[in-house]
């Protein structure tokens, strides 16, 4: 399984003040909290983090069926792992100065048979969960950015 998120930097600066009382405290556990704190970019590590526990989410949601927004049960450790319970995920982010786009995998081997689509062309709905050629596809969009990834 696969999951992506996509966060349109811009946007997120004008729509969410992640500076607000309490906002961080919803969302990240005491960990992340110390990884965002040490950033040297901290309002990056903050989109970042949640790029990655929304793509781990996806696959969560996936598998499971079950709709949580309980962020904090997912943690992301500083080096692209995130745990849920007792299951590991892996993560890789692309930063850039508009946008962060997460992929999220069950099996780091995963990462190499990633590929990216370029439209919604022949996706279709299999159970529920977006397919293509019986593989499924994660499609993230925000703001400007729409990322449609599937796996081999």
């Amino acid at each position: 399984m696969i999951g992506n998120d996509v966060v349109d930097l811009g946007l997120a600066q004008k729509e969410s003040n992640w500076k607000r009382k309490g906002f961080l405290e919803k969302i990240f556990t005491e960990y992340e909290h110390q990884l965002i704190q040490s950033s040297v970019t901290p309002e990056l590590k903050v989109w970042e983090l949640w790029s990655r526990k929304e793509a781990v989410y996806k696959i969560f949601n996936r598998n499971s069926g079950i709709r949580l927004f309980n962020p904090k049960r997912f943690e992301c450790s500083a080096d692209g792992k995130v745990t849920f319970e007792n299951q590991v995920f892996f993560t890789k982010s692309e930063i850039t100065k508009k946008a962060i786009h997460t992929i999220a995998v069950q099996q780091k081997s995963d990462f190499d048979k990633v590929i990216f689509l370029e439209n919604r062309d022949r996706i279709v709905k299999l159970n529920g969960i977006p397919s293509k050629n019986n593989k499924p596809v994660s499609i993230s969009n925000h703001g400007r950015f729409e990322k449609i990834v599937s796996v081999l």
